[in-house]
C-alpha cells in the first residue's frame, strides 16, 4: 500500500479570517444553532470526565519563589479548549485562550486567541487561525441564538452592560435575529469605550439610537433584551453586576455571558432560567472550590449553587439544545420572563472554525505551510 504522508495546511491571519466571512454574524448565529441540535443529540466531545469541561486553565500562585512566574492578576487566563463536533462538522480542534486584563496597558486585546482546527481521524492539522475575531462572533452569537427562541419578537429596546467587543457582537446578533430594535441603553466605564460604541453603532445600524445611562438598573429598566457583557474581578459575587427582579420589564429576556448577580425576586420559579449546556455547569461546579459563583461569576454557575443549597429543582434548570431542537418550548407568552446563562464551549469555537476554513479553502484565501512531506519519526 502506498500511502502519501505528505500534510499541509493553511494559516489565516485575522485579515484572512474576516476576508473568509468571520464577521459575517448572521451566518454564525445559524451556524451556533446547529451547534446546540448536536449538544442535544450528543453528537460532541469536551473534555473532562462529563465531555462537558469548558477546557483546562494553568493556575498561577498568589505568591512564588519565581520572579518570571506570572501572577495571578485580573482576568488571568492561560488554557486550552479542545472540542470535537460532528453533524455537518465532522471535524475537531483546540482554542489556545490566554487573557490579562493588564495587555490593555500595551495597547493589546485582553485577550490574544489562536486556534487549531484537525482532522478528527489522523488528527493532522487542516489550519492554524486567528482567533479573537472568531471567538468573539461565536461567543456573541449565542445570545442571537438565545434570542431567536426566547425573546419577544416585537422587541425594541436592548440593555447593554459593558461597551467592548463582547457587546458588540452580542448586539450584533441581537440586530440579526430582531429586527425591529429601535433603541440601545448602554452603560459602560470609560468615555474612550462608550464612544467607540456609538461610533461602532451608527456606522453599522444608523436605524437605531443608542442612550447612554449610568446605573445598572437604567439598562434594566424598560429593556425588552437585556444583556451584560462587562469583565470584571472575580472572587466576591456582592460586586458583580446586579439584576433585580423590580427593575425587570415582564416579557423581558436576559442573555448574561458575563459577571452578573441576581437578587431573592430573580429566584422566584416564575422566572425561566436556562442554561447553554446544562453538562457544562456540572463540569464546572465539580472543577471549582464552593460556592463556585465566587470562582465563576456566570448566573448559571449561581443557578447549580442553588441546586446544591436546595433552593432551586434542578428539573427548573433548562438546556437551550432542547429549545433549539424543539424537545421543550420556546418563549411561551409575552410577559414571562428568562434568563440564560451564557458559559462559551469549545464546541462552538469547532464548529465557527470550520465553516471559516471551509470558506477560505474554496476562495482561496490563507497561506499553505507544510508540516512535512515524511514524518521523521514514524
Amino acid at each position: 500500500m502506498n500511502n502519501n504522508t505528505k500534510i499541509d495546511f493553511i494559516y489565516l491571519s485575522e485579515q484572512d479570517m474576516i476576508r473568509a466571512g468571520v464577521t459575517d454574524m448572521a451566518a454564525c448565529v445559524d451556524t451556533m444553532e446547529e451547534v446546540f441540535n448536536l449538544l442535544h443529540t450528543g453528537d460532541y466531545r469536551m473534555a473532562g470526565p462529563n465531555n462537558d469541561s469548558h477546557g483546562a486553565m494553568i493556575m498561577f500562585p498568589e505568591e512564588s519563589p519565581f520572579p518570571t512566574m506570572p501572577k495571578p492578576t485580573a482576568d488571568r487566563r492561560m488554557m486550552a479548549m479542545p472540542a470535537y463536533l460532528g453533524g455537518s462538522f465532522c471535524t475537531s480542534g483546540v482554542k489556545w485562550y490566554g487573557s490579562n486584563i493588564a495587555n490593555r496597558e500595551k495597547g493589546l486585546p485582553r485577550s490574544i486567541l489562536m486556534f487549531t482546527l484537525t482532522d478528527p481521524d489522523t488528527a493532522a492539522p487542516l489550519a492554524y487561525m486567528s482567533a479573537n475575531l472568531l471567538s468573539a462572533y461565536r461567543t456573541g452569537a449565542v445570545p442571537g441564538v438565545g434570542a431567536r427562541h426566547l425573546a419577544r419578537k416585537d422587541s425594541r429596546v436592548i440593555g447593554l452592560l459593558g461597551p467592548g467587543v463582547m457587546g458588540r457582537t452580542s448586539v450584533a446578533a441581537f440586530m440579526a435575529v430582531c429586527p425591529d430594535i429601535d433603541t440601545i441603553k448602554l452603560k459602560g466605564r470609560s468615555e474612550k469605550n462608550i464612544n467607540g460604541f456609538v461610533e461602532w453603532a451608527s456606522e453599522h445600524y444608523p436605524q437605531v439610537s443608542v442612550e447612554i445611562v449610568d446605573t445598572e438598573e437604567a439598562v434594566v429598566r424598560g429593556s425588552d433584551i437585556v444583556t451584560y457583557c462587562a469583565s470584571g474581578e472575580v472572587g466576591n459575587p456582592d460586586q458583580y453586576p446586579v439584576v433585580k427582579r423590580e427593575w425587570v420589564k415582564p416579557g423581558a429576556f436576559m442573555a448574561m455571558p458575563a459577571p452578573c448577580n441576581f437578587d431573592a425576586g430573580m429566584e422566584a420559579p416564575d422566572v425561566r432560567k436556562v442554561l447553554d449546556n446544562t453538562g457544562l455547569y456540572e463540569a464546572w461546579y465539580e472543577e471549582v472550590p464552593k460556592p463556585a459563583h465566587n470562582c465563576i461569576p456566570l448566573v448559571g454557575v449561581k443557578f447549580m449553587d442553588m441546586v446544591h443549597a436546595g433552593t432551586l429543582e434542578a428539573s427548573a434548570l433548562e438546556d437551550l439544545g432542547a429549545i433549539v431542537s424543539g424537545d421543550s418550548p420556546g418563549r411561551q407568552s409575552d410577559d414571562e420572563i428568562i434568563m440564560m446563562s451564557v458559559g462559551g464551549m469549545p464546541v462552538e469555537d469547532v464548529a465557527w472554525a470550520t465553516v471559516v476554513y471551509r470558506k477560505a479553502v474554496e476562495q482561496g484565501i490563507g497561506v499553505s505551510l507544510n508540516l512535512w512531506d515524511e514524518p521523521a519519526l514514524k
